[in-house]
């Protein structure tokens, strides 16, 4: 029998996990590990793990007795050390592709709202007024305007797709896709000083880990244009927090959209949960029925093929499997 740790997760129990795993013999265990502590008690002897934001750092991946594979629910993996997984021997998957459209759809709609002011406009009725609740040049149109994209993967580029029929300018900077690729697709490859630079709209689109972590900080902020807007459907840890709120007091950045933020949450008494060029959501963006029963599903099925011997899928740390050269 497989012991499979569920170590954290967002919805109502596990009937999905459950009916796929518990025919071939799992024992699936529930937990809500939020400390290091709580993760290391909780996973110690699990044969498989599933985790959505709970810490698999090094202290807890050196416990790990059993360990066959550590399965993320998602497309980012941050919370997951790699390298220690990969110094064990066990593959650590994600979820590449289950929320593209979703994600997209989210950073859309705080694309339009950032640049309609449609929140701001709400608030301004809701309090008995009628007309413009901010100054007229706080209100744009995307076919005026020069949107950056940081980040050309899946959900870049449905982003991109997006953003095409607004007749926008797109800059596009992504340092692992060839600038011949951007092209062929109708965008215009750019550094990411270009982005910063060039860009009327930023929107971000790359994964957390030590090359993007506090990718948007003071330094990059100053090389933007004066008013610039922020979209950020990526990691929050990709924006420096303190940086980006300095820089909305200052208007040096006219707005922020934000799905993510770093920490998460924000504590109650920050300035962005209440600062009238800001709009945050608390990591929504793939908050549809779909979507979450297709990541589900997804990952039960990896942790299946893991319970039966089979290679797994989506492995990001090179952890190779038998038969792999």
């Amino acid at each position: 029998m497989s012991t499979v740790v569920v170590s954290d997760f967002t919805w109502e129990g596990l009937d999905i996990e459950r009916a796929i795993l518990e025919p071939l013999g799992c024992e699936i265990v529930e937990a809500q590990c939020t400390t290091v502590a709580e993760t290391i008690d909780a996973c110690r002897d699990a044969d498989q793990i599933i985790s959505q934001y709970s810490p698999l750092t090094a202290e807890v991946v050196g416990q790990l007795v059993n360990a066959k594979v550590i399965v993320r629910y998602g497309v980012g993996y941050d919370n997951v050390d790699v390298e220690a997984a990969a110094a064990k021997g066990i593959p650590v998957c994600n979820v590449p592709d289950y929320c593209i459209e979703e994600v997209a759809d989210t950073t859309l709609g705080l694309i339009l709202s950032s640049i309609r002011q449609f929140g701001v406009n709400h608030r301004y009725v809701q309090q008995g007024h009628w007309g413009l609740g901010v100054p007229l040049d706080r209100m744009f149109a995307l076919h005026t305007m020069a949107v950056g994209v940081v980040g050309f993967g899946r959900i870049g580029q449905a982003v991109a797709a997006r953003l095409r029929a607004f007749n926008c300018r797109i800059l596009v900077f992504d340092p692992v896709v060839d600038d011949a690729d951007i092209k062929a697709a109708g965008y215009e490859p750019v550094s990411l000083e270009g982005i910063w630079a060039n860009s009327d709209l930023v929107t971000l689109h790359c994964p957390a880990n030590k090359h993007t972590n506090n990718l948007v900080a003071a330094e990059a902020i100053d090389q933007m244009k004066e008013g610039v807007i922020l979209v950020n459907c990526a990691r929050g840890t990709v924006v420096n927090t303190s940086d980006l709120t300095a820089a909305l007091e200052s208007g040096k950045v006219g707005f922020a959209a934000l799905d993510v933020v770093a920490p998460e949450p924000l504590p109650v008494d920050h300035p962005l949960r209440t600062m009238e060029n800001v709009l945050i959501n608390s990591h929504l963006a793939v908050a549809t029925v779909d979507c979450v029963e297709r990541l589900r599903r997804y990952v039960a099925e990896t942790v299946a093929c893991s319970v039966r011997g089979e290679p797994v899928p989506n492995i990001v740390n090179g952890v190779a499997q038998a038969g792999e050269g």
